[in-house]
């Protein structure tokens, strides 16, 4: 069953003369508990097609469900609700808030939305992670990988429909990249996270179940590398 359904999504910034098509009526649809990896050059429209996933910006037109809602449907406030209950976002830097722990960082979502956090579940996450030891650090005191690892506890804690990647890990180093890349794929397949992640790392890209390659804002190729 579809857990995402994009149907003709299209974006246009601007008007007239000056008017610029990120997107030309992009459709597809992705199942639960795949892997896919969205590639594309710079300026294809890749990163505009993960911001209308994420609900982070709205299209010109066409339509995102995400489990069953058209997210598009929902006013700013519902929006908004539906984003840190359903989507997690994780980005190429970080966006930890400085002034805010490592817990506080990663329980952030569920105390915006006056949720209870499931200590078990965050408990999990964070051995998981290996932030055991780092709960009371503030972002300033991590590494780069243990940042990300931070974030990507942030996009998990409220066990999210889907879990959207925005070049993770384009600011780290080799290493931590793998382990970026070995901690994503371990809550893909062990807990059926939904994973959708942009990139411009051919490596990167052939770990995934499918690729869709992005160019000038339509879909070129869509295919599916592990069944």
């Amino acid at each position: 069953m579809s857990i995402l359904e994009v149907k003709d999504l299209s974006k246009i910034y601007g008007k007239g003369d000056t008017a610029v098509k990120a997107l030309h009526d992009v459709s597809f649809s992705v199942n639960k508990g795949d892997f896919v990896c969205i590639i594309g050059p710079s300026g294809s429209g890749k990163s505009t097609l993960l911001h209308l996933l994420g609900g982070v910006d709205r299209p010109t037109s066409g339509k995102v469900l995400i489990d069953q809602t058209d997210i598009y449907n929902l006013n700013e406030t519902q929006l908004a609700i539906f984003r840190r209950r359903q989507i997690g976002l994780i980005y190429q830097f970080y966006n930890l808030i400085p002034i805010l722990t490592v817990a506080e960082n990663m329980t952030l979502p569920m105390l915006l939305d006056g949720q209870k956090v499931d200590q078990d579940h965050f408990n999990k996450v964070v051995h998981i992670l290996g932030l055991n030891e780092r709960l009371d650090h503030l972002p300033n005191q991590l590494s780069g990988g243990q940042q990300q690892r931070v974030s990507i506890g942030r996009a998990l804690i409220s066990n999210p429909a889907i879990m959207l990647a925005d070049e993770p890990t384009g600011n780290l180093d080799s290493k931590n990249s793998a382990e970026i890349m070995e901690l994503l794929k371990m809550f893909n397949k062990t807990y059926n996270q939904t994973l959708i992640v942009i990139t411009h790392d051919e490596r990167i890209a052939l770990q995934a179940d499918r690729i869709i390659s992005i160019e000038d804002g339509k879909i070129a190729k869509d295919e599916v590398i592990r069944p």
